[in-house]
């Protein structure tokens, strides 16, 4: 038999592929890093102005989008500072590096949009109690304008990947934005023509319940994330399955974990029984290359165990974990 532990994974290949993952993070970082210093000068810009526009004219619709640029503006900020992080290399005590940190962001986004709506829904529904005067021309034409801005910023983040959760919780926050400033417009047309003073709060409390409904989706993915659960899209049944397969002399697999780093940056260990017979480095460069080509996961640690497993813990019935 081939003496497994002379096939296991040098610590100096473990380190270059660390090397290779900080850089293309590093790479993917770089580029968000720009689009959201973009988004967060356009951002501020545009809550100055709004805030203006909305004690000047008296409307809620304005005031609830210029907090919601105001929360926007800190949670572009987190999240620069986030792809910021990102880019640093792995240290004595951080060996992955802070590629979390985007995850963490996105995390701190969602949460500040439930602060947000909450605000936002009382004032509404004082609003509907005690309507007041509004400037309905000073609203349209600031409103408009914060539309086109939002536009332009959710343009500039856009097209980001799937899982990025820093840029989605960016793009998140301008997408409110951008119903903010649709609904602000709407209510300054059913004011000017109609005299519909309810209509200021009614559409920013419709805006809110938006938004609502994607900071959830927004929490529990980064959530997600962070409680190291299994990446979307991946079964690891089926991955577990694909494994015993892997090679030629595979006798069992388990202890399968499988979780996501940050963006794009899938991990899995795993353990292989093997054969007496079976050739270990072939073993290991199967498994490595099914999860790649197959799975996506760019990580991988394999401890090759000749015969039963000998982990002390007694759990090692072929079960996939996380």
């Amino acid at each position: 038999m081939n003496t497994p532990h002379h096939h296991h994974q040098p610590h100096g290949c473990d380190h270059a592929a660390g090397q290779a993952h900080a850089g293309a993070h590093e790479h993917v970082a770089g580029g968000s890093s720009r689009k959201l210093l973009l988004a967060l000068v356009l951002t501020g810009i545009m809550m100055i102005v709004e805030v203006v526009g909305g004690l000047w004219s008296g409307s809620l619709a304005l005031l609830a989008d210029a907090a919601h640029m105001m929360v926007d503006t800190l949670a572009l900020l987190l999240a620069v500072v986030g792809a910021w992080m990102a880019t640093r290399p792995a240290d004595a005590r951080r060996s992955y590096g802070y590629g979390r940190m985007e995850v963490l962001a996105g995390f701190v986004n969602a949460l500040s949009q439930f602060v947000l709506v909450a605000w936002i829904a009382w004032e509404a529904v004082m609003r509907l109690r005690h309507p007041g005067l509004i400037l309905s021309g000073v609203m349209l034409v600031v409103a408009v304008a914060g539309l086109l801005v939002n536009a332009l910023v959710l343009r500039t983040l856009h097209g980001h990947a799937h899982d990025d959760v820093n840029l989605a919780g960016a793009s998140l926050h301008v997408l409110g934005d951008l119903l903010g400033s649709l609904a602000a417009v709407l209510a300054a047309l059913a004011i000017r023509w109609f005299g519909w003073l309810w209509a200021d709060p009614l559409l920013s409390l419709l805006v809110s319940l938006l938004i609502l409904n994607s900071a959830w989706r927004l929490l529990r993915k980064s959530a997600h994330i962070l409680l190291e659960g299994v990446p979307d899209g991946l079964d690891t049944t089926e991955m577990e399955s694909s494994l015993r397969t892997a090679a030629p002399g595979i006798r069992d697999i388990h202890h399968l974990h499988v979780w996501q780093l940050a963006s794009g940056s899938r991990m899995a260990t795993v353990h292989a029984e093997l054969d007496e017979q079976a050739d270990d480095a072939l073993v290991l460069q199967s498994i490595k290359r099914l999860l790649l080509e197959r799975f996506e996961v760019r990580h991988v640690t394999v401890q090759i165990d000749p015969g039963a497993c000998p982990d002390p813990s007694g759990d090692c019935a072929g079960h996939a974990h996380r």
